[in-house]
């Protein structure tokens, strides 16, 4: 099959195409809306803006979600905010300062014209939530409040104590309530998508089971969206919740959807350290933690040992004594350098021997000077529901000792390719938020996951799938189409073979060596050989899996070993893809860090400095693109498949915080 990669980039001015493309795009009368259907899979930010958005429109919506409840989406879990380029605080910011602050946040590997929209459309998102009732912070004059992310010198940060995702998820779960009540949206919670269906080579529904009875049936739709959030739990300890999964993605890729940049997964820098291999999940310290908190670590490997064995408390080391690492190495931004960049100097300091958690990974995230300086109860007032969740996970209290952080898995910034409309290179199947790739490049910066899942949802989707309903007959495909029973089998037929190889070794005992060899080879740092090793190792677990993997019960009611089991699975192929994509990227960006790329004191750069040795090396000459992936078969080498990265309003550099 040939792939034509058509971005349907708008011509024009960067600040004219989204509203150019508004004017140009098909549109639907509100009669005719009625006529078609669409199946949104996911119900978090992106998948219940869209739902509850495209239900207000007219559209028939069917939602599916594998929670018992839209309210437990994982956008719940998104504390420290989200931006927005209002310029509240007057302090230089601008559509175009956050449209440049992310496209260089990613290391110049996203779409411009993609990036430019999120940053354009990001008041709305404000004005839109605070007219759901969502409670963000609020400064002495009665203007929403704002606090500073990593990769910026303003503050734009709109949020709501430590609980700002949960906040914005009440409101959209409101928004889709009352589409629900009104008939607009058919909700399916404890349904999880296990197939997507073609029809002509166009997406035209979904194969699902009801995991509370284990019922396999499937939905037709005029289209389908997944917004089912990102793919970080390949590596079994990431900050995601357990259920968290590829699955959706995956089988869509299996039937020819490209998945792009795999490989660019984020390190979060501030998370609780592993404390031992019992560990299922981390736990996030959000990043809003940094603006008033210091990371540092001793400067010598004695006083760190004497730390690491409790002869020693961190409150007893000098100042002179501490390396505040972060606001050596990058003055400009200090503790609020991007996450890609701060998560490598945390584990450079590990690597030195002066890592304070007794596994020797970990970094201390201070609050002294800024209590002293603002007074406990400001520092409670802003963080008081992170402090409280630290010490009931840590057993220390970070008001009298530093919090110890290290970096961890957190967000994917890759995802199943779209175009600027967010369709898939299959016709009808569009994607959403965290399970496209588009807006964030090789890193994302902090606050902007809940900008792009509310942007896409709220006001790019309801506007861009127009251009695909008005080319099809509405209600043409039922359910009761061949492809629909073919496809129906092949998912019974998957279920009953996991269900038979009645094994001797749990699902867990799989997930975890899969994600051993993936944060060890594809991890913060990479390399040739490293990736080489994981494409050896990985196609042996995986035939393992399908040998010896044992899955009590049956499938015919709730089962959640079957269900993780086939998350899994999906996770033993498309681990694979990711390592095949970061040994393809020859050159360091953003959460990529390949150790063969990286600048050294002999290069002209440092010597001139423009950056410093151990930084990221990009090769703009030869990986300005999207690398976009073309599913074979478990086993065989994917096809590569590239969109040329065309910049035409900012030109790339190397990535400075100095």
């Amino acid at each position: 099959m040939s792939i034509v990669l058509d971005s349907k980039i708008p011509s024009g001015p960067l600040e004219q195409k989204w509203s150019k493309h508004k004017m140009d795009s098909k549109l639907i009368n509100p009669a005719n809306k009625r006529k078609f259907s669409v199946i949104v899979v996911g119900s978090g930010l992106a998948g219940g803006a869209a739902a509850a958005s495209l239900s207000e429109l007219g559209y028939q919506v069917k939602c599916f979600c594998y929670q018992d409840s839209p309210r437990r989406a994982h956008s719940i879990a998104a504390q420290g905010g989200i931006n927005a380029a209002k310029n509240y605080q007057n302090d230089g910011d601008s559509v175009r300062r956050l449209f440049y602050d992310t496209i260089k946040g990613g290391d110049f590997r996203a779409r411009e014209a993609n990036v430019y929209r999120l940053a354009e459309v990001s008041n709305s998102i404000i004005d839109q939530c605070v007219a759901q009732g969502v409670p963000f912070a609020r400064e002495y004059g009665g203007l929403l409040d704002n606090r500073s992310f990593g990769g910026s010198q303003v503050s734009r940060t709109f949020y709501a104590r430590g609980q700002t995702g949960q906040q914005l998820l009440i409101g959209c779960y409101q928004a889709l309530s009352k589409e629900i009540k009104r008939g607009g949206v058919k909700m399916y919670p404890r349904t999880e998508m296990l197939d997507v269906v073609l029809v002509g080579g166009h997406a035209k529904g979904i194969v699902v089971r009801d995991l509370a009875t284990g019922q396999i049936s499937s939905h037709a739709a005029d289209a389908v969206i997944l917004a089912t959030g990102g793919y970080g739990n390949v590596f079994f300890l990431s900050t995601n919740a357990m259920g968290c999964n590829v699955t959706a993605a995956w089988r869509a890729a299996k039937r020819g959807a490209l998945f792009a940049n795999p490989c660019f997964t984020q390190i979060h820098p501030t998370c609780i350290p592993v404390s031992g291999e019992y560990q299922s999940k981390l736990t996030l310290m959000s990043e809003s933690l940094r603006n008033d908190g210091r990371i540092w670590v001793p400067k010598s490997r004695e006083t760190a040992e004497k730390i690491r064995k409790k002869q020693m408390s961190p409150n007893d080391v000098a100042e002179d004594d501490r390396d505040y690492f972060l606001e050596r190495k990058y003055p400009s931004f200090g503790n609020l350098s991007p996450r890609d960049i701060s998560s490598r100097a945390a584990k450079e300091a590990c690597d030195d021997g002066r890592g304070i958690a007794s596994t020797g990974l970990g970094v201390y995230l201070d609050f002294r000077d800024a209590t002293k300086r603002l007074g406990e109860p400001v520092i409670r007032a802003r963080y008081g529901n992170l402090f409280q969740m630290y010490e009931k996970i840590a057993g220390e209290d970070p008001y009298q000792v530093p919090m110890m952080i290290y970096p961890a898995v957190h967000y994917t910034m890759g995802g199943l390719w779209v175009d600027y409309n967010l369709m898939s290179n299959i016709p009808g199947l569009h994607v959403l938020g965290e399970a496209n790739f588009s807006d964030h490049g090789a890193n994302r910066l902090g606050a902007s996951a809940l900008m792009q899942g509310l942007a896409d949802g709220y006001f790019v989707i309801p506007t861009t799938i127009a251009n695909y309903l008005v080319t099809q007959k509405p209600g043409s495909i039922t359910n009761s189409a061949p492809e629909f029973k073919q496809v129906e089998g092949e998912v019974r037929e998957r279920v009953s073979k996991l269900l038979s190889i009645n094994g001797k070794r749990t699902v867990d005992s799989f997930h975890r060596d899969l994600g051993k060899i993936m944060w060890d080879e594809c991890g913060m740092a990479r390399s040739r050989e490293g990736l080489d090793k994981a494409l050896q190792i990985i196609p042996q677990i995986r035939d393992e899996f399908w040998s010896n993997v044992r899955i009590p019960g049956s499938g015919e009611n709730a089962n959640m070993e079957l269900e993780k089991a086939g998350r899994v699975a999906d996770f033993l192929e498309f681990g694979e893809m990711m390592c095949f994509d970061a040994r393809d990227r020859e050159e360091s960006c953003g959460g990529h860090f390949r150790t063969e790329h990286q600048f050294t004191d002999a290069d002209p750069e440092v010597q001139s400095g423009k950056t410093q040795a151990g930084e990221a090396k990009r090769h703009d000459d030869r990986y300005s693109h999207v690398s976009c992936w073309e599913f074979t078969g478990a086993g065989n080498a994917p096809i590569l498949h590239k969109e040329a990265l065309v910049y035409e309003t900012v030109q790339a550099s190397i990535r400075s915080y100095a």
